[in-house]
């Protein structure tokens, strides 16, 4: 049996962890798969992993320091700042030493990075005859220098598999002189609900992790103006991060409670009792890569509204049939748009269809064999 190893940061809350759980658990089926990760966030993965995936944690008694480091130097204490910062610096020391002794050392077949830091070190350390494969999920937000360090932790690999079509086609421009082939394969949902959203239900839903790129304020702020019209409906948002304070207090201030509910971080389980009785997404990224939660949201059948600036949503949502895609972050255009779907049932369940129907090329199934493809595609033994 092939051996395949993933080299991943951490297994606790995130999009990219989220992508490496739900990778292993489909390659597990046909290979032997191992996840080298970097630092013990947790006892386990956050994520349902199958007990068929091996991992290895590399620094089991250190983790990253940063809100420590970000307290220290708030305090501007010199002493403080001095003790975290050489802490910083032997967490980075150690997470290089212990992955690179990994892919010198590793005797799998197929190595998957999924950062680009890990990428250098695959291309550099790894056995030759190793297939290096590169994972990237994060767009380049027009960024050139990002993008320029992105190519050049891949030079020395043999595949790069991208997220989106768009990411595929702009490092396959950027990258006519490199050996490394791009590929796209998106993410995928791991099931897809027998029974639909009735979407007759009053309720609003918004997934994802608190941060400022994900817009939550503007959310806030977009539904407060909505309510005035329909008081009724309520707004749902799942997750948890760095602006859950800050949310809280904006709907504390504005007396949003009875109308605003903050699930946090919820389980699979949650998610989908709570996407089924649902009836609208929302989504108010200033940048989304890829967008999974948009596809969890479409396998109810639920239709999406989403700005353009969420990258990944273009490739996801068709504006107008399975859903809206609104340009520049127009907040009245935005409004308007949920105006008609809530005021509009027969035009929800007409893009709820459509919606749907969008999720065929995101299935495991149709994912799995794309892997596989890559995984068997040539032999590096010749």
């Amino acid at each position: 049996m092939k051996k395949i190893s993933i080299l991943s940061l951490h297994l606790g809350y995130g999009g990219i962890e989220k992508c490496v759980v739900n990778l292993a658990n489909i390659l597990c089926k046909k290979y032997e798969v191992e996840i080298a990760v970097s630092y013990e966030l947790y006892e386990k993965s956050v994520f349902p992993l199958d007990k068929r995936v091996k991992v290895v944690y590399l620094n089991k008694q250190l983790k990253p320091n940063h809100e420590s480091l970000r307290k220290a130097l708030k305090s501007k204490n010199p002493i403080k700042i001095l003790k975290e910062g050489m802490f910083a610096i032997k967490v980075l020391y150690y997470r290089r030493k212990t992955m690179v002794e990994y892919i010198r050392k590793c005797n799998s077949e197929v190595i998957i990075s999924t950062r680009d830091i890990f990428n250098a070190w695959l291309g550099k350390y790894g056995k030759k005859e190793i297939h290096k494969i590169g994972w990237e999920h994060n767009h380049h937000h027009g960024n050139s220098q990002y993008a320029k360090r992105i190519i050049k932790s891949v030079q020395n690999l043999d595949d790069f598999v991208l997220v989106s079509q768009e990411l595929q086609h702009f490092y396959e421009e950027n990258m006519k002189s490199s050996k490394c082939q791009c590929i796209w394969i998106p993410n995928f949902i791991d099931d897809i609900p027998k029974t639909d959203s009735s979407l007759q239900e009053k309720n609003v839903i918004s997934i994802g992790r608190l941060s400022k790129e994900k817009g939550y304020l503007d959310l806030l702020k977009l539904y407060e103006k909505n309510l005035k019209k329909y008081p009724d409906w309520i707004l749902h948002i799942v997750g948890d991060g760095p602006e859950k304070e800050t949310l809280e207090n904006y709907i504390e201030k504005e007396n949003l409670k009875d109308k605003v509910i903050l699930h946090g971080f919820q389980g699979k389980e949650a998610i989908n009792k709570l996407l089924h009785s649902s009836s609208i997404y929302l989504m108010t990224s200033y940048t989304e890569s890829f967008g999974i939660v948009l596809i969890e949201a479409m396998s109810h059948g639920i239709p999406c509204i989403a700005y353009s600036s969420a990258e990944g949503a273009k490739e996801l949502i068709h504006d107008g049939e399975n859903g809206f895609l609104i340009p520049n972050r127009r907040e009245d255009e935005m409004l308007e748009k949920i105006d008609l779907l809530i005021s509009n049932p027969e035009k929800r369940i007409k893009m709820g269809k459509e919606a749907k129907k969008s999720i065929l090329p995101y299935t495991s199934e149709v994912v799995e064999k794309k892997w596989n493809t890559l995984i068997e595609s040539r032999n590096h033994y010749d």
